[in-house]
């Protein structure tokens, strides 16, 4: 009994702790300071999260409003290189008019310059009554002569009146190509000073697109995972929708006889522009050929703008654009936002009741969405269509 109560002992003893050891404390109940503290860092990281996304909305908005700007002055810019361009045509067309003009004058003074140089070799039409009566042939000559001298009479009459005819029509050419040359001069003026003030627009909104971007990155970070996770998924979703546009209007490209009108033709300039997603934006870029270099600050961008992208798929279908809103607009009949087709242009405008402020254009595809150049630092691009300033639709003629 000894020998167990000792092995009991020694056992008991062996796990016991030395009486001056320190056990580790329980974890202590929250308190009502700690769960108050809790919630109030909640409602602050809310905060910076509710306020980074003000603020990103800002951003956004302050870039889609340098794009405007940039894109109204660009297009304002390209309607002036289209009127210059006409001006410079009529203008062409008036010197041509005026040497014309001036040809047929001298054409009508030399013939009348003939005419008195025959009339002196037949001796008619200047020589004194005497000499006409006492002439040869007698009273016979005499009225074969005077009948000549009528007829002559009546052509150098009418020469005479081609010559002044002739004068004025030249003299009306001139005035017409004078005008023509002012109108091109002027052209010439208000074509610089739009360049001088889209150059102006597009750098503002170049330099701005850097520090509003890393704004908007800082931004994001705040907003933390979630909004990380929401970016990528539209980007996903915005490939999605281009690998589906591009399965939609498929083809190798050739155009057959049968689409050359109706709705198959503008599946045919849908087709045409999808090909080029992912192309930069390129102020004054894109041509019947396809992109290219374009002015100023597109100088060294090979793309499109937004009227060049228009007119490059339209060309496609044999319809001729010119690389501006402004004639693009008119191009044919408008068409209600409820009756879109493939093809049909939609233009954007800072006041949609007045057709001259349009800014920007895009190719409509389909359920609301459209293929469009959008701006500067941007690329050919998938968007919808239902955004501010949708001013209408039209349907190229041609």
């Amino acid at each position: 009994m000894a020998a167990l109560s000792t092995g009991v002992a020694f056992v008991v003893t062996g796990v016991e702790a030395p009486a001056h050891a320190v056990l580790p404390a329980a974890e202590p109940a929250p308190s009502a300071r700690d769960v108050q503290e809790g919630k109030q860092r909640v409602r602050e990281r809310a905060a910076e999260v509710g306020q980074a996304k003000t603020q990103l909305a800002l951003a956004n908005g302050e870039l889609e409003g340098l794009a405007v700007a940039a894109a109204t002055a660009v297009e304002r810019y390209n309607g002036e290189m289209v009127k210059l361009e006409r001006s410079r045509q009529a203008y062409q067309d008036a010197r041509t008019r005026v040497a014309e003009a001036e040809r047929r004058m001298e054409a009508t003074r030399s013939e009348l310059a003939t005419f008195a140089a025959d009339a002196y070799a037949v001796n008619t039409g200047f020589n004194t009554w005497s000499t006409v009566v006492s002439g040869q042939g007698g009273p016979q000559g005499f009225m074969d002569r005077a009948g000549m001298m009528e007829v002559l009479a009546r052509r150098r009459a009418g020469i005479m009146q081609r010559v002044e005819a002739s004068r004025n029509v030249a003299a009306m050419f001139r005035r017409q190509a004078q005008d023509a040359l002012d109108a091109q001069r002027a052209a010439t003026r208000r074509a610089s000073e739009a360049k001088r003030v889209a150059e102006q627009a597009v750098e503002t909104q170049r330099s701005a697109v850097e520090r509003i971007e890393e704004r908007k990155r800082g931004f994001e970070q705040s907003l933390g995972r979630a909004r990380t996770q929401a970016t990528k998924l539209e980007r996903r979703r915005e490939l999605a929708l281009e690998r589906a546009a591009r399965r939609e209007f498929k083809g190798s490209g050739r155009v057959p006889t049968r689409l050359l009108a109706g709705a198959g033709r503008g599946n045919l300039v849908v087709r045409a522009a999808l090909k080029w997603l992912g192309t930069p934006y390129s102020w004054g870029g894109g041509n019947a050929s396809g992109p290219s270099y374009g002015i100023a600050h597109g100088s060294g961008i090979h793309g499109f703008d937004c009227s060049g992208l228009a007119l490059y798929a339209w060309s496609k279908v044999g319809v001729r654009l010119d690389h501006w809103t402004g004639t693009q607009w008119t191009s044919g009949p408008h068409v209600p936002l409820n009756r879109l087709r493939a093809g049909d242009l939609v233009f954007f405008a800072n006041n949609t009741s007045d057709p001259d402020t349009i800014h920007h254009v895009g190719i409509y595809i389909s359920k609301g969405r459209m293929v469009e150049a959008p701006y500067t630092g941007a690329r050919v691009r998938i968007s919808s269509i239902w955004r501010n300033g949708l001013i209408g639709a039209t349907r190229p003629a041609g």
